[in-house]
C-alpha cells in the first residue's frame, strides 16, 4: 500500500470517527427537522406554502420498536416550527427533562402561518384547511415515520396563547384523536381577550378592501401588526364562505361601530361559548388542563379560569393552575407541569423562575 493511499485512508478514518462525534451522544435528546407537502393545504386561497417545516423532538430513549406517546405543540399567534428549529436548546432541554420526570415522548411542533400571520389553527375557506392540516396531515405523518403508542395516553394536543386556543378547539373536535388537551394562557372570553386588541378606528371596508386588492396581486401584507392580528382572526373566525375564497367580513362598520351579527360569529368561536353552550364539548374521559398566568396582560387567565369552572364537573380529569408571571413568561415550564399532571405525576408550583424560563 502507497504512503499516498494509506494517509488518504487515515484521514477517511479520523473524518468518519470524528464525525461520530458531531452526533448527539446516547443520553441526549435530538431535533429532526422535517419537510413536507400538507394535501390540507393545497389550493389554499391566500397561496401560502404547501410545503413547511415540522419540529420534532425525540427523546434519547427513542428507539424502534418502543413507542412512545407524541405531545403536538401549537406555538402562539405567528408563531411557528421554524422558531423552534432555529432556537431548538430550550425546548431539546424539556425534553430531556419530560423523559425524566413525567416519562419519554416525541414533541411536535408544526408551521400553520398565514399571509395574516397566524391560522388559530382552524378550517376557513378565507385561509385554509389549518385543523385538517394539523389532524389529518401531520399526525398521519408522525404515525408513519415513528413508533408511536396505540394505548393509554397516546396523543395530546398542546398550545400557548393562540395555540391554547388552537388545542382546546382541535381536542373539542376531535375526542378519539387527543387523549389530553394542555392550554396554557388560551385565547378565550373574546370580550376580554380579543375585543380591546382588535379595535382599530382607522380601518374602514375600504382599507379592507385595499386589502384584498394586496392578496390578490400577491404583493407584501401590511406591516400594522396590530391590522395584521385582525386580518388574521377575521379569517378564522368571519369567512364569507366557500364561494368567496380568501374574503372575510370585518368586524366593523365604516363609522367605526360593532357589526354585531359578524360579533356574534366571532363569539362562536370563542373555547369558552363552546364550553358553555355544549354540555359534551369535551369528551368525558379527556384529560383538560388549563393555565393562565396571574400577571397576564391580556388576560388570558381569566378565561382559561371560565373555562374551567364550565367542564369541571363533567370531566374525569380537570385541572387550572395559575403560575406567576407573565401572558409568555416560563412557557417550557408551564407545559412540563401540564404534561406531569397528564400522566399522574407529581405536579409543581412553578416559584421563582426567570422570564421565559
Amino acid at each position: 500500500m502507497s504512503r499516498l493511499v494509506r494517509r488518504l485512508l487515515q484521514a477517511i478514518l479520523f473524518w468518519a470517527a470524528t464525525s461520530s462525534l458531531a452526533v448527539a451522544a446516547p443520553d441526549q435528546p435530538h431535533l429532526d427537522d422535517l419537510r413536507f407537502a400538507g394535501r390540507a393545504l393545497e389550493g389554499n386561497p391566500l397561496h401560502d406554502p404547501v410545503t413547511r417545516r415540522l419540529a420534532v423532538f425525540v427523546p434519547a430513549q427513542y428507539t424502534n420498536g418502543i413507542r412512545l406517546p407524541v405531545v403536538y405543540f401549537l406555538p402562539g399567534y405567528g408563531g411557528s416550527s421554524e422558531g423552534f428549529i432555529r432556537r431548538p436548546k430550550p425546548w431539546l432541554d424539556l425534553t430531556r427533562k419530560i423523559a425524566e420526570d413525567v416519562t419519554p415522548m416525541l414533541l411536535v411542533v408544526p408551521d400553520c402561518r398565514t399571509r395574516w400571520g397566524g391560522s388559530q389553527y382552524l378550517n376557513s375557506p378565507a385561509q385554509g384547511n389549518y385543523a385538517d392540516y394539523v389532524c389529518e396531515d401531520i399526525v398521519s405523518l408522525v404515525q408513519s415515520r415513528y413508533s408511536t403508542a396505540t394505548n393509554g395516553i397516546r396523543r395530546i394536543i398542546a398550545g400557548h396563547s393562540s395555540g391554547g386556543f388552537g388545542a382546546l378547539r382541535l381536542g373539542m373536535a376531535h375526542h378519539q384523536l387527543f387523549d389530553g388537551v394542555i392550554a396554557l394562557s388560551p385565547d378565550s372570553d373574546f370580550p376580554v381577550s380579543h375585543l380591546p386588541l382588535v379595535k382599530l378606528p382607522g380601518v374602514t371596508n375600504a382599507t379592507l378592501a385595499q386589502v384584498r386588492l394586496i392578496e390578490a396581486e400577491k404583493v407584501p401584507a401590511p406591516g400594522n401588526g396590530d391590522l395584521l392580528y385582525a386580518l388574521g382572526l377575521s379569517a378564522a373566525y368571519a369567512p364569507l364562505g366557500p364561494l368567496h375564497p380568501g374574503q372575510f367580513e370585518w368586524l366593523y362598520n365604516a363609522h367605526g361601530h360593532l357589526r354585531p351579527a359578524v360579533w356574534r360569529r366571532w363569539l362562536d368561536n370563542d373555547p369558552l361559548t363552546i364550553a358553555r353552550r355544549k354540555p359534551h364539548a369535551f369528551a368525558a374521559d379527556q384529560a383538560v388542563y388549563l393555565d393562565g398566568a396571574a400577571q397576564d396582560q391580556f388576560s388570558a387567565n381569566i378565561g382559561a379560569r371560565k373555562i374551567y369552572e364550565a367542564i369541571r364537573s363533567r370531566l374525569r380529569r380537570c385541572a387550572f393552575y395559575e403560575p406567576p408571571g407573565r401572558h409568555g413568561q416560563h412557557v417550557p415550564a408551564r407545559l412540563q407541569r401540564g404534561l406531569e399532571w397528564i400522566f399522574g405525576r407529581p405536579v409543581r408550583d412553578i416559584k421563582g423562575l426567570r422570564p421565559g424560563g
